[in-house]
């Protein structure tokens, strides 16, 4: 099989295409031969500066579908020929996958592959953040920073179908504010100025619900766009800051919350809750409410292009690898 392979870390360039064993599974685990990979920005921290990476050289990839090859041992409910979708710890970026059984769901009847690897991180996370954790309420106004991505673009449109009073969106160009304008959202600021945005466009009441990607400077102003009893979700550090820290000072004074959420985490801690949250996301695509918006497919061979497209924060939407050239 071929596999794309790290062996230093760095930029696009150190994407390799190599030749490789294909992988067995052990117990409780399921082989899946591979027809599409997510491309995340996690797999861009980790082939630059090693993030979630064990050790040297790796295969990138967190979201395969594809139809199943071989079970290992004490797998149950999941055979052969198979189409799922699976969520990975890595290793997503090869014609082979290993994924363990918790982590791999059968795909609703009617939906195709294609769409399927847009699944496994995009669609259980903004699932997540306005619902189990952000807890968005009929009348409530949700922003949502990285509007126009995958998370973004799915976030919008649950937050709209959960009656969310406004749904504000944060991109970082003005140029990517009318991809995330298709995809439930009222108005969309830009990166530099969403503060003062958001307390004109709220009547300087502030909104219910922030969902931040990015971290350091932005989470800090995000919560000076919360309402009274206001929450604000950390999903990500995309910004690279230090670690955020939240005190009495910030949270005390208007009654403001703070909760964070990783699915990778979710996976390895609580992997019946991912199940039971995944089943619940999975459904709103079968039922309409959700589109999930593939912009750009690459050959698995274009893996570096696909991460200078992603890296250059121009991309809107969700972007795949092909493993078929």
């Amino acid at each position: 099989m071929r596999a794309v392979q790290v062996q230093e870390y760095g930029g696009p360039e150190v994407l390799k295409v190599v030749p490789a064993e294909s992988p067995e599974p052990g117990p409780g685990q399921v082989s899946i031969d591979a027809v599409y990979a997510g491309v995340n920005f996690a797999d861009l921290k980790a082939r630059a500066e090693g993030y979630r990476v064990e050790s040297l050289p790796f295969v990138p990839g967190l979201e395969v579908s594809g139809r199943i090859r071989a079970v290992g041992d004490g797998v149950e409910g999941l055979c052969p020929g198979q189409e799922v979708a699976a969520l990975v710890n890595g290793g997503a970026y090869a014609e082979v996958v290993v994924a363990e059984a918790a982590t791999v769901f059968p795909l609703p009847e009617g939906m195709d592959l294609r769409t399927a690897a847009a699944l496994p991180t995009v669609l259980p996370t903004a699932h997540a953040l306005i619902h189990e954790v952000g807890r968005l309420r009929a009348g409530e106004s949700v922003l949502v920073h990285g509007a126009a991505g995958g998370i973004g673009t799915v976030a919008g449109q649950l937050a709209r179908a959960a009656g969310a009073g406004a749904v504000y969106g944060v991109v970082s160009s003005a140029a990517k504010a009318g991809h995330a304008l298709k995809y439930g959202y009222d108005e969309v600021f830009t990166a530099d100025s969403f503060v003062g945005e958001v307390r004109r466009a709220t009547g300087d009441r502030g909104v219910d619900l922030v969902l931040d990607p990015v971290g350091g400077d932005t989470l800090r102003r995000g919560l000076d766009t919360l309402a009274v009893f206001g929450r604000l979700v950390s999903f990500g550090n995309a910004s690279g800051a230090e670690p955020w820290r939240v005190g009495q000072s910030e949270l005390y004074v208007e009654g403001r919350s703070v909760a964070g959420f990783s699915i990778l985490a979710l996976a390895q801690s609580a992997p019946e809750a991912l199940r039971s949250l995944t089943k619940r996301a999975f459904r709103t695509v079968s039922d309409g409410i959700v589109e999930l918006p593939v912009t750009a497919e690459f050959a698995l061979s274009e893996a570096p292009a696909a991460h200078s497209l992603m890296g250059g924060r121009t991309s809107t939407g969700k972007l795949l690898l092909r493993m078929a050239d």
